[in-house]
């Protein structure tokens, strides 16, 4: 059997593994909660003696303990901020390790702080302006109760294990977020589990989806030695669901899990890559910076609908969004209605990213307006998934020009981990002020829950103000449904959709 060495994230400690551990022993695995120096009470320390390597220590400790001649095989599980000194040490004794697993966390990478982990990107903002003016020798205070969410989404924790989690949170020395992570590469060779927390951000389908960009930096999530699993929680499954957490860990222990399919051209069509589900006429690009104009014959100046793709998209996928065989569709297809069909690109390559694509919707916006085929006085914007954020701006200040907003599949409020609650990004806050302006919403019936949550949110907010909302809904629609489902499942809604984003413009 294996020996389990758990490593738990920021304020946490040991005790958080308690109901996990319990049923990893029951299965006949033998478990070592990490006490990290400084959080725990078993291991009191000033915080200017504790640092990132302090904790490395602290793991390598374990590992050390473990008798090398007992033949139990070595897991290390890191969470949240865990994984930074499971990979530290991970690497210094890279041929004692038989797996790390990497749970609800980022990748890590040589150099990089795991400050650079913090969700919260006002905090992080904070604690990299205390870090500049030399304040390492402090602490970050625990969350309070209802300030766990900053941190990741406490879904499927029930009040007493929060109130138990807060009750027993420690501060959090700030050199543990900011001494870099230092790796020779060692690690690199260890087998590999991720374990997604779905209702916290991301699932395995997503994962897939930003592989099949083809960002070369995640070609090493297709290796053959990593397998992930997915659980339907929070942040925190040792909390939400200890008994599910020991099984996926016991099954990554043994080497299962789902492998994800390389990016390149033997692999099937990723589904942004697939074609537009409707039989449109070609027509020719007409590009114009970083937008694309579909332009209907006959006269003009005609009404114009932007379609914006969603994202978060890797700077270097190809081909670039504004081309992909689904905006290209639904471009072609408004102009067979008669009005012209424009794609842009923007900048939104990673989740703080926001306010640049922000930026670049709006000059891409200004561009299809200057082309004098163009009526300028009449645009319609259109939104695809994480884009839906962005419809914020618009609904907050509506120009006169703007006769219409739609939005497929849309992510209408920041998930937990993105660290956005603050932010200027939500479009349930805006809709109040949209006034007469129509908003035309496909639904998808599959969304992942914690995407139709906001959209559901957001529906529930356009009611109260009695919001001019259409809903077109999709029932067995997924995210994506234009090319993930069947056409008769979907094509009625996307007709009806068009049509009326159509009327809005031209009536």
């Amino acid at each position: 059997m294996q020996v389990f060495i758990m490593v738990a994230g920021v304020f946490t400690g040991a005790h958080v593994w308690q109901e996990t551990a319990a049923r990893l022993a029951a299965a006949g695995g033998a478990v070592h909660a990490v006490p990290l120096t400084g959080i725990d009470p078993a291991r009191p320390a000033t915080p200017a003696h504790v640092g990132l390597e302090t904790h490395i220590e602290d793991v390598l400790a374990a590992i050390d303990a473990v008798d090398v001649t007992s033949g139990r095989e070595i897991v290390l599980v890191g969470h949240d901020y865990g994984i930074h000194p499971v990979l530290g040490a991970a690497d210094r004794r890279a041929e004692r390790i038989a797996r790390v697993v990497y749970l609800d966390c980022g990748m890590p990478q040589n150099g990089v702080p795991a400050l650079a982990a913090v969700p919260d990107q006002v905090l992080r903002a904070q604690l990299a302006e205390r870090a500049e003016a030399g304040e390492r020798e402090g602490v970050l205070a625990p969350p309070a109760h209802d300030e766990w969410e900053r941190w990741g989404s406490t879904a499927g924790v029930g009040e007493a294990a929060l109130e138990r989690l807060t009750a027993l949170a420690a501060p959090q020395p700030l050199d543990t977020l900011l001494q870099p992570l230092r790796l020779t590469g060692a690690v690199a060779a260890v087998p590999v589990t991720g374990v997604l927390c779905a209702r916290n951000g991301a699932g395995i389908d997503q994962v897939q989806r930003l592989v099949d960009f083809g960002d070369p930096a995640l070609a090493v999530l297709t290796e053959p030695q990593v397998t992930f699993f997915e659980l339907p929680t929070g942040h925190w499954p040792m909390l939400s669901c200890p008994a599910e957490l020991a099984d996926v860990l016991l099954r990554a222990a043994a080497g299962e899990g789902h492998h994800l399919r390389p990016a390149g051209d033997d692999a099937p069509a990723p589904a942004h890559l697939r074609p537009f589900p409707l039989d449109v006429p070609e027509l020719p690009r007409d590009r114009r910076g970083h937008v694309d104009l579909y332009v209907p014959d006959g006269e003009g100046p005609r009404p114009a609908v932007v379609f914006v793709h969603g994202g978060p998209v890797p700077a270097g996928a190809r081909p670039l969004p504004r081309e992909w065989p689904t905006l290209v569709g639904y471009a072609r297809l408004a102009a067979v209605e008669g009005v012209v069909g424009a794609t842009l690109d923007h900048g939104l390559h990673d989740i703080a990213d926001y306010e640049r694509a922000a930026a670049d919707i709006a000059a891409g916006v200004e561009l299809v307006r200057a082309d004098n085929r163009v009526d300028a006085d009449r645009i319609a914007l259109w939104f695809f998934s994480g884009s839906g954020l962005l419809i914020t701006d618009w609904l907050a200040e509506p120009p006169a020009w703007l006769r219409c907003l739609a939005a497929s599949y849309p992510v209408l409020a920041p998930l937990p981990a993105w660290g956005m609650a603050g932010g200027r990004f939500h479009p349930a806050r805006a809709v109040d002020q949209a006034g007469p302006l129509p908003v035309v919403l496909l639904r998808a019936g599959r969304e992942h829950p914690e995407i139709a949550a906001t959209v559901e949110a957001f529906v529930t907010a356009a009611d109260d103000c009695a919001a001019r909302l259409e809903l077109v809904d999709v029932p067995n629609g997924h995210h994506g449904f234009e090319t993930l489902d069947a056409p008769e499942d979907t094509l009625p809604a996307l007709r009806h959709a068009m049509r009326s984003v159509v009327t809005h413009l031209t009536g």
